[in-house]
C-alpha cells in the first residue's frame, strides 16, 4: 500500500470546476473529481500556512494555544509515526517557510526531503544591485521580499525552471523510482497558487482582459482600494497560476495511469487554506474573519479499498482528519492527543465523523460550524485581552521571540497533549482586533456568499454551546474563555446583537487619505518618521498606549497609520485615527 498527498497552498475552491467554477481552465481537477470522492463540507482549522501544517501533522488544532511556529517537542507527527512503523516517507516541496525559523522542524520528520528554491521572495539568489522593477500597483508590505522576488524571477524564464515544475518533477521521479515498492508515503507540496501570482504566457492568455495599468500580481493583505479593472486583472492572474497548478496535477494523474497505481495507492489532493480575491472587499487572509473563501476547502480522496469515484461527500470533515486518515490506511493507530478521525468510512459511505468543527487564527475570531451554520465569535471586549502563547519553540515566522517578550515568560501547567511537559507561557499579540468586526452568524444554506449576517439568539446559543464543547475537548487555555466572554456558569453570553454596531461599521468603506487633515505630520506619514519626533511620538503614545511597545512595532515602522488601519482592521479604531490626525495637525 502506498499513499500520495498532493498539496497546494491558498487554493480557493470557488475557482475549481468541481465546485462550480465555469470560467477557469482546470480540466485535470474535473478529471480528479471523476476518480475520487469529492468533499463538499471540508473546513480547515488553524490559519495560516504553518499552523495549518502543524495540525496536518498532529491531527489537533494549533490556533488556540499558538500562533505561527514549528512542531513542538511533545507533538506527534504523522509522517514521523509512519517512518517509525516502517513506512518510507518522502517530501518534495518549494514551500520556503519550512526552512525559516518558524517552520524548521517539519521536514525532518520525513525519511528524506527535497526543496526547490525561489517562491515568494525566498532568500535565494544574491544580487547586491537593486533589480529592474516595472511600475507596480502601490503596496505597503513585504518590500524586501518583493525585491528578492524580482531577482528570483530572472532565473525562472522558462516554465521548466519554475519551482512548482521542479517540485512535481521530483515527485514524479520518486513515483517512477519506487512504484514497484510497498509501504511508502509521498507528499508533493507546492506553494502555488499562493501569491505572487506569477505564471507564464500560455496560462495568462487563457484569461484575457484589457488591463493596461501598472504591474499587479501580488496584493497586500488589506481592504480592497484598487479599481474594478485591477481587481479583475488580479483574479485573472490567480486563475492563470491555478491553471498552471492544474497542469502539474495532471502529470501526477497521468503517471498513476501509466504505472497502474490506482489499485493500491491512496491519493489525497488538498490545500492548507483558501484566499480572498476581492470577495468581502478584502485581499488575502488573516485580518477579517475567515469567510468560506478562506476556510471552506476543496478535498479529493481516492481510497483503493472502497474505490469510490465520481461521488460527492457531504459530511463535515476537517484538515485535522488527514493525519489520522493516513495513519489508519497504513495500519498505524492514532495517538490519544489527536482530535481528528480517520475518514475511511466517510469516503466509503459518507459516514459522519463530527457534529461541528472549530477554525480560527491565534488571537482572531474563534469560529464554529456544523456544516450549515457558521458562528464567528469575536473577543467580548475591546483590546482582545487576555492572550497568551504556549510554546517550547519560541520562534516567529521570520525570526525569534524578542528577549523583551521572553523576560515575561513563565512555566505553565501542562496541557493534556503536552505529555506532562510544562510549556512557556508568554504574552500573545494579534495582528488585528476581532472586536472591530463584531461577532457574526451565517446560514450557508440561504446565504452561501455570507452577505447577510443573522441576529438569532437561539441559534447563537446553540452554536456557542458547540464552541464551548470543542474548546474543552481541545484543552483550550483559560485566556481563550476569558477573551471570548465564555466564562462562568449558565447560558453563554451572546455577542452578535451586542456587537451589531461593529458589524455595521466594518461594512463601511476603508478610510482614505482625504478623510483626514492635510499636514506635515499626518496619519499618512510612516510611523518611523513620527516616532523620530518626540512630540509626534507623544501623540501616538497618548492614543495607542501599549500598542507602541508591542513586538509588532518594528514591522510597522515603514508603514503609515492609514496603511496599518487598512492592513490590520480594528487595530486602530476610526475614532482613534481621527483624534491622532487632529493632534498631529496641531503640532
Amino acid at each position: 500500500m502506498r499513499s500520495i498527498v498532493v498539496m497546494f497552498d491558498s487554493l480557493n475552491r470557488r475557482f475549481l470546476p468541481p465546485y462550480g467554477a465555469s470560467w477557469t481552465h482546470a480540466p485535470n481537477f474535473r478529471r480528479l473529481a471523476e476518480r475520487t470522492a469529492t468533499f463538499d463540507t471540508c473546513y480547515g482549522g488553524s490559519m495560516p500556512c504553518m499552523p495549518a501544517r502543524r495540525e496536518m501533522h498532529t491531527g489537533r488544532y494549533n490556533f488556540l494555544h499558538r500562533a505561527w511556529g514549528p512542531l513542538e517537542p511533545f507533538d506527534d507527527s504523522a509522517p514521523e509515526m509512519l517512518k517509525r512503523e516502517g513506512v518510507y516517507t518522502h517530501l518534495v516541496t518549494d514551500h520556503q517557510h519550512y526552512w525559516g525559523d518558524g517552520g524548521a522542524t517539519y521536514h525532518p520528520r520525513f525519511n528524506t526531503f527535497e526543496f526547490f528554491r525561489g517562491q515568494e521572495g525566498d532568500e535565494w539568489k544574491g544580487h547586491v544591485a537593486y533589480p529592474v522593477v516595472p511600475d507596480t500597483v502601490p503596496y505597503a508590505t513585504n518590500a524586501d521580499l518583493r525585491r528578492q522576488d524580482w531577482i528570483n524571477r530572472r532565473y525562472m524564464a522558462e516554465e521548466a525552471d519554475h519551482p512548482q515544475t521542479l517540485t512535481f518533477d521530483a515527485g514524479l521521479h520518486f513515483m517512477r523510482t519506487n512504484h514497484a515498492e510497498d509501504r511508502w508515503f509521498l507528499q508533493i507540496e507546492t506553494f502555488d497558487p499562493h501569491e505572487p501570482f506569477f505564471s507564464y504566457e500560455d496560462y495568462r492568455k487563457l484569461y484575457p482582459d484589457d488591463y493596461d495599468g501598472p504591474h499587479f500580481d501580488w496584493p497586500d493583505y488589506k481592504q480592497v482600494t484598487e479599481t474594478p479593472a485591477q481587481v479583475e486583472h488580479l483574479r485573472n492572474q490567480y486563475a492563470a497560476l491555478l491553471s498552471m497548478c492544474d497542469r502539474s496535477l495532471g502529470r501526477v494523474l497521468d503517471l498513476m495511469d501509466e504505472l497502474a497505481m490506482w489499485d493500491d495507492t491512496m491519493l489525497i489532493v488538498c490545500t492548507d487554506h483558501g484566499l480572498l480575491l476581492g470577495e468581502h472587499d478584502w485581499w488575502g487572509k488573516n485580518a477579517p474573519p475567515f469567510y468560506d473563501e478562506t476556510i471552506h476547502l476543496p478535498l479529493f480522496v481516492w481510497d483503493p479499498r472502497s474505490r469510490v469515484a465520481g461521488e460527492r461527500r457531504g459530511s463535515l470533515v476537517q484538515t485535522i482528519d488527514l493525519a489520522p486518515t493516513l495513519l489508519e490506511f497504513f495500519g498505524v493507530d492514532r495517538t490519544p492527543d489527536m482530535r481528528g478521525v480517520p475518514l475511511r468510512e466517510t469516503i466509503a459511505a459518507d459516514t459522519p465523523v463530527r457534529r461541528a468543527g472549530l477554525f480560527g487564527l491565534f488571537g482572531g475570531h474563534v469560529s464554529v460550524t456544523d456544516g450549515r451554520y457558521v458562528y464567528m465569535r469575536a473577543c467580548a471586549e475591546p483590546g482582545n485581552r487576555p492572550l497568551a502563547e504556549y510554546t517550547l519553540m519560541p520562534t516567529l515566522m521570520r525570526g525569534r521571540f524578542p528577549v523583551e517578550t521572553l523576560r515575561e515568560a513563565v512555566l505553565a501547567t501542562p496541557f493534556s497533549f503536552t505529555k506532562g511537559v510544562s510549556t512557556l507561557r508568554v504574552p500573545g499579540h494579534a495582528y488585528t482586533d476581532p472586536y472591530a468586526f463584531g461577532s457574526l452568524l451565517y446560514d450557508l444554506e440561504s446565504d452561501p456568499d455570507q452577505r447577510n449576517p443573522l441576529i438569532d439568539d437561539a441559534l447563537e446559543t446553540r452554536m456557542a454551546v458547540l464552541m464551548v464543547e470543542l474548546l474543552r475537548a481541545s484543552d483550550a487555555p483559560p485566556e481563550q474563555y476569558e477573551r471570548l466572554g465564555l466564562t462562568g456558569d449558565g447560558p453563554p453570553r451572546l455577542l452578535v446583537r451586542e456587537q451589531w454596531a461593529q458589524v455595521e461599521a466594518a461594512a463601511l468603506p476603508s478610510p482614505r487619505r482625504d478623510d483626514f487633515p492635510d499636514a506635515r505630520l499626518s496619519v499618512d506619514t510612516p510611523v518611523g518618521e513620527l516616532i523620530a519626533e518626540p512630540a509626534a511620538e507623544a501623540v501616538l503614545r497618548a492614543h495607542l498606549g501599549p500598542l507602541m511597545d508591542s513586538p509588532l512595532l518594528p514591522e510597522a515602522l515603514p508603514l503609515s497609520l492609514l496603511e496599518i488601519a487598512n492592513l490590520a482592521y480594528g487595530l486602530i479604531a476610526r475614532e482613534t485615527m481621527r483624534a491622532i490626525a487632529a493632534d498631529l495637525a496641531r503640532l
